[in-house]
């Protein structure tokens, strides 16, 4: 970002405290400055932004498939966070019933340790960052420190929209620990050469529960969203204490 002209400011804590501070700075100066998000939450039409702009995704999602199959996917998979890259591959094809959309959340150390990001699977709805959405709280209303080994999904909330698409039953949702994600993240470096995020090795690791399950020929696309140079020195020192 500096590199392009931004001056960047710290703060202390993650995702979280980030986007706490972005939303804290912009509301205090409205008239000077303009809040940017690449991620589907806060006030509208944030969340309706993002998810239209990410669509890009799931527009050549479905380019591609015609292509290569003549048909749409019969399956989607996509990590989430706090949402953005799974609603761009999603919005797409809401209106495919026959489409089956899978979200994968971060389970952390697993859904009953209190350390998991798990905001669909596990989460209440509430109002956080100017939008009402499922959260992850305690019984007086106020935030649980969400935890990940992927940054990008250490979000105490989620988009709307995905929110709706779990209210509707449109969506499922599932959840992969951090050690079946680093697993994953090694699996596709030695079996493809490809070094994906931890955020989406969380998507990757629900591959291997889900398609010894599916029809043989069943036409199933991943959104592998992110590299993952960045996470290469987190894998190297937690895959041995993981293990």
């Amino acid at each position: 970002m500096k590199l392009f002209g931004a001056q960047v400011k710290p703060v202390e804590g993650g995702f979280k405290e980030a986007s706490s501070e972005a939303i804290r700075e912009w509301a205090g100066k409205l008239e000077t400055s303009y809040y940017l998000t690449g991620t589907a939450v806060g006030p509208h039409p944030c969340p309706s932004m993002v998810c239209e702009f990410q669509s890009v995704i799931g527009k050549e999602t479905r380019r591609q498939a015609m292509e290569k199959w003549g048909g749409k996917p019969d399956v989607l998979i996509a990590c989430i966070g706090s949402g953005s890259n799974a609603m761009g591959l999603f919005h797409e094809f809401i209106e495919d019933e026959e489409v089956k959309l899978i979200g994968v959340e971060a389970a952390g150390f697993g859904l009953d340790s209190g350390k998991h990001a798990a905001t669909l699977s596990k989460g209440e709805v509430g109002v956080y960052h100017g939008a009402m959405s499922y959260l992850l709280e305690d019984e007086e209303g106020q935030i649980i420190r969400p935890h990940s080994i992927a940054v990008g999904l250490e979000y105490p909330g989620v988009s709307p929209q995905l929110s709706f698409l779990k209210d509707t039953e449109r969506a499922e949702f599932h959840s992969s620990t951090d050690k079946e994600a680093v697993d994953a993240y090694l699996r596709l470096c030695r079996l493809e050469g490809i070094i994906p995020s931890l955020e989406a090795s969380h998507a990757l690791a629900y591959l291997e529960k889900i398609c010894p399950a599916l029809p043989n020929g069943t036409k199933v696309i991943l959104n592998c969203s992110g590299r993952g140079d960045k996470d290469a020195g987190m894998v190297h020192n937690q895959k041995f204490c993981l293990n």
